[in-house]
């Protein structure tokens, strides 16, 4: 599995249009049978860094989570293989996952929510970890209303990025 070794480790992402384009990179590298787990807070990314992939690809969108649905099938606009897209936060164990049937060995398959749940789909794949600045009011506001103190994402600011294989 060479994949995705040309840009594994870490590196900072300035903007949702440069996390784009990093997927882009990402998934022009990608073959039918690569697995892509993708970890991260709300708002950190993933389905920005999907549509990437896809685009990279080479397949049919729009890319929008696939929170309510689970999972959806992407197929390609160029004779590659198919994208599918799975949003495994509603999930409740790797059965569950398995039960979808998805077609692992002729798609490339990004699972969004998906550390832990993978197990047995393929022997290896690939883990990108995102991860996003929260902000707040700090330790100055720390005694005072709770309102004061909750965290607030941080569209604009860079996001830290891991890519690496699993397991």
């Amino acid at each position: 599995m060479s994949g995705l070794d040309p840009v594994a480790g870490r590196r900072e992402v300035s903007s949702p249009g440069a996390m784009e384009t990093f997927g882009e990179e990402i998934g022009r590298m990608l073959r039918g049978g690569d697995l892509v787990v993708l970890t991260g807070p709300l708002g950190a990314g993933k389905t920005t860094l999907t549509r990437g992939i896809a685009a990279g690809v080479g397949v049919r969108g729009p890319v929008q989570s696939p929170t309510f649905v689970i999972a959806r099938t992407h197929p390609s606009l160029i004779g590659g293989p198919s994208l599918v897209h799975v949003d495994a936060y509603r999930l409740g164990s790797p059965a569950e996952l398995d039960d979808l049937d998805i077609d692992v060995e002729r798609s490339v398959v990004v699972v969004e929510w998906g550390r832990g749940m993978v197990d047995g789909l393929r022997d290896e794949w690939w883990e990108i970890e995102l991860e996003r600045p929260v902000g707040g009011r700090g330790a100055d506001t720390m005694c005072g209303d709770i309102s004061a103190r909750t965290l607030e994402l941080d569209a604009d600011a860079p996001r830290i990025v891991t890519v690496s294989r699993r397991p």
